[in-house]
């Protein structure tokens, strides 16, 4: 009940009405967008091509698309191109000494590090793009009706102009709409697809591929998932800082206790997004010819394919790995110890300087592992139902392990997940920061929340419970 009252109130203030009334035709405008073909592209035989190379780095591109790189529209790119310029330049900060300064010159710094990310934008898009229009045309399952320089100039022009469109479309929706743009893209091209998972689990019922009891272990199973991704999500450690007493002039400064949030999962689905390219990218060599034709560069290969051990080990290690790089980026222990002095801070029973730093690099550093874990179980769980561990190809036990091991555990469950664990995590993050923002904005207005506990705030007039 308290959910349709906020959504009433929504509705009821014109600025947040005008506001989300704003981002949802824009979204529409991107859907609308999404059902233009690039001209000249054979529709049949690129279905075809996705469905063979589904667990490639192109399968990547469609699920941040939303589904349309695979129709190859022209926003076929999606989003990809402005997370990648974004996370380049925040990786540059680290080594760049005129890109921090400007992170740390406040609002004029940061407009031009987003117009810098907007021209890498259009750089990436543009490579992108003669990337595609090229191995269209040189593909062998003739996907272009009419090659030469004609198709490759519309081509090129039309995804690259819709890339910057779409990074158009999200910086009005964050500027004047609700919610993070570029995120609430991503979310529409996710969410676009529940229809028809929802039909088709309707179908398998109807005609007893699947039995009612499995279906419903499906959906308790998600519904439990999408739990322990708000607990998580929602998850901070939280160290007690204590500052001083100071005078200043007559005033009596400080003497207040504080906390300083640390997340579990500070880096969010970007590490797994960094994990899954780097993995993709052994999957779409390996359907080159001179790939096959080479037996070690098969065989290596091969033995990281998806669903093999080695794949999973080394899933689980880079997630971990880019946890620790992301967070190393966005907080820095030494610069946050000596800020805390500066200002007269303190964690009750250890010394300010170092031994903060090093205590908070501690704590910093066990909780990243365990965001890491959590990622890793999050994306690998629905492959492994799908596809199961083939522990079989390992050398020496692998024969042995064949024979005895459950085959549900080896082969998989063959059960059909619409929505992996990188796509539950980026809907449901996304959801959560919006329904954040749009609470945020009902409890500044003196209207109710979403959750219980935002209460309502009454003016200075009214009486305080």
């Amino acid at each position: 009940m308290r959910f349709f009252e906020a959504v009433a109130n929504i509705f009821r203030i014109p600025d947040l009405r005008k506001r989300l009334l704003f981002a949802l035709g824009l979204l529409a405008v991107y859907r609308i967008g999404g059902f233009i073909p690039i001209p000249g592209v054979d529709w049949n035989r690129l279905q075809d091509f996705f469905q063979r190379n589904a667990g490639s780095v192109f399968g990547m591109f469609d699920l941040f698309s939303g589904g349309m790189f695979r129709r190859m529209t022209i926003f076929a790119l999606g989003i990809m191109p402005y997370i990648t310029a974004s996370i380049i330049l925040q990786l540059l900060t680290v080594v760049v000494p005129t890109l921090e300064k400007l992170q740390k010159e406040g609002e004029l710094g940061r407009r031009k590090i987003t117009q810098w990310t907007r021209y890498l934008t259009v750089g990436l898009a543009l490579m992108q793009s003669i990337g595609i229009a090229t191995a269209l045309q040189t593909a062998q399952q003739g996907l272009v009706m009419n090659p030469g320089i004609g198709f490759m100039i519309m081509t090129v022009l039309s995804l690259t102009a819709g890339s910057a469109f779409i990074m158009w479309l999200g910086e009005q929706i964050t500027e004047r709409g609700i919610g993070n743009g570029m995120s609430l893209i991503i979310f529409v091209g996710i969410i676009v697809r529940l229809p028809d998972a929802v039909l088709e689990l309707v179908q398998k019922v109807q005609t007893g591929d699947w039995p009612f009891i499995q279906v419903a272990i499906i959906l308790v199973m998600m519904v439990a998932v999408v739990a322990f991704i708000v607990l998580v999500e929602r998850g901070e450690r939280r160290i007690p800082v204590q500052y001083a007493k100071r005078v200043i002039g007559r005033r009596m400064m400080g003497g207040q206790s504080t906390h300083l949030p640390l997340k579990v999962n500070a880096g969010g689905v970007i590490p797994v997004i960094f994990a899954s390219s780097l993995l993709a990218f052994p999957m779409t060599l390996i359907n080159l010819d001179w790939v096959r034709n080479s037996p070690i560069l098969s065989g290596m290969l091969g033995a990281i394919s998806g669903a093999s051990p080695m794949y999973y080990l080394l899933y689980t290690v880079l997630i971990i790995f880019f946890c620790f790089f992301y967070v190393s980026i966005i907080f820095n222990p030494n610069e946050a110890a000596d800020n805390m002095r500066k200002y007269g801070g303190f964690i009750p029973g250890i010394r300010p300087g170092k031994n903060t730093a090093e205590y908070m690099n501690k704590i910093l550093t066990k909780i990243t592992v365990v965001g890491g874990l959590y990622l890793s179980v999050l994306s690998l769980l629905p492959q492994i139902m799908i596809q199961g561990i083939k522990l079989q190809r390992l050398p020496v036990v692998g024969m042995w392990i064949d024979a005895h091991f459950p085959r549900w555990l080896l082969d998989g469950l063959g059960i059909t997940f619409y929505f992996g664990g990188t796509s539950l995590l980026i809907v449901v993050g996304v959801a959560m920061d919006t329904i954040n923002q749009i609470e945020a904005q009902l409890i500044m207005r003196h209207y109710e929340g979403f959750t219980p506990r935002a209460g309502r705030i009454r003016g200075r007039r009214g009486s305080v419970i």
